[in-house]
């Protein structure tokens, strides 16, 4: 499996966030169609690219559901050095938030890989088109997209600080097992000023680009929205972090301090 620079924060703050309807939620979903949140990403004092979380309402299969669109690119030294140019995007259900339908096409240097998964939740199966095999999946699965907005819906009146959320999730044809810590509020800087956050620290695996189990935290915004605010992590061959740069079409007013 590859796994690009520029969208490594994207990709980790999706994969351990899924899965598996371990936790409430809330009925009423924090974000509407419409919705477009852009992400710096920086490796250490270096700006090396951007990331983009654009959420529309279609038709798919005689059904309105959300499709989302997430896009990771380098820019700048980065784009001349290695040009990295990946897409996700998950059609996922209004209701439930579970996937429909999931594409990956990545694009990073000369290497190109497109693929598309379609989730059979009644009898657990997810279709891999590129590898035309059909796979056992748990219930619930998410894949990498709709999982960010599942995660948006749990109810955060119910959580306490250390509690664990059980995370599972389809990617690049395998199932991926995570678990995720709840360690509780904090303020977060940003462009726009302070702003209340949820924190969250996934267990990584430590080796292949973690020196520890530790190395990432997310925030997530303490509002109604539950915006992806800010994702920070050490990797082996330097630190990584992802800004809320610009955001538009929220479903409710956001205030920073």
């Amino acid at each position: 499996m590859r796994m690009p620079a520029v969208i490594t924060g994207l990709y980790l703050f999706s994969i351990t966030l899924s899965g598996q309807l371990n936790h409430v939620l809330v009925k009423e979903n924090p974000y509407k169609a419409g919705e477009k949140l852009i992400y710096s990403v920086k490796f250490g004092p270096i700006t090396g690219g951007t990331a983009s979380l654009i959420l529309k309402q279609t038709n798919y299969n005689n059904k309105q559901v959300f499709h989302s669109v997430a896009q990771g690119k380098t820019v700048g030294l980065t784009e001349v050095l290695y040009s990295v140019k990946d897409i996700f995007e998950s059609y996922f259900d209004i209701g439930n938030g579970l996937p429909y339908k999931s594409v990956r096409d990545i694009k990073e240097g000369n290497y190109k890989r497109h693929q598309e998964a379609f989730f059979d939740h009644a009898k657990r199966t997810a279709y891999s088109q590129r590898e035309d095999s059909t796979i056992i999946v748990p219930p619930d699965i998410l894949d990498m997209v709709s999982l960010i907005y599942y995660i948006r819906r749990l109810d955060y009146t119910k959580l306490k600080h250390g509690d664990v959320i059980k995370s599972v999730t389809l990617f690049d044809d395998e199932i991926f097992p995570f678990d995720i810590r709840y360690k509780g509020k904090e303020q977060v800087k940003t462009r726009y000023g302070k702003i209340r956050c949820h924190r969250f620290d996934p267990v990584v695996e430590k080796g292949r680009m973690f020196a520890s189990e530790d190395d990432m935290q997310i925030w997530l915004s303490d509002d109604a929205n539950v915006i992806p605010i800010k994702v920070r992590f050490d990797l082996l061959v330097g630190s990584l972090r992802m800004d809320l740069d610009e955001y538009s079409g929220l479903k409710y007013p956001i205030v920073f301090n």
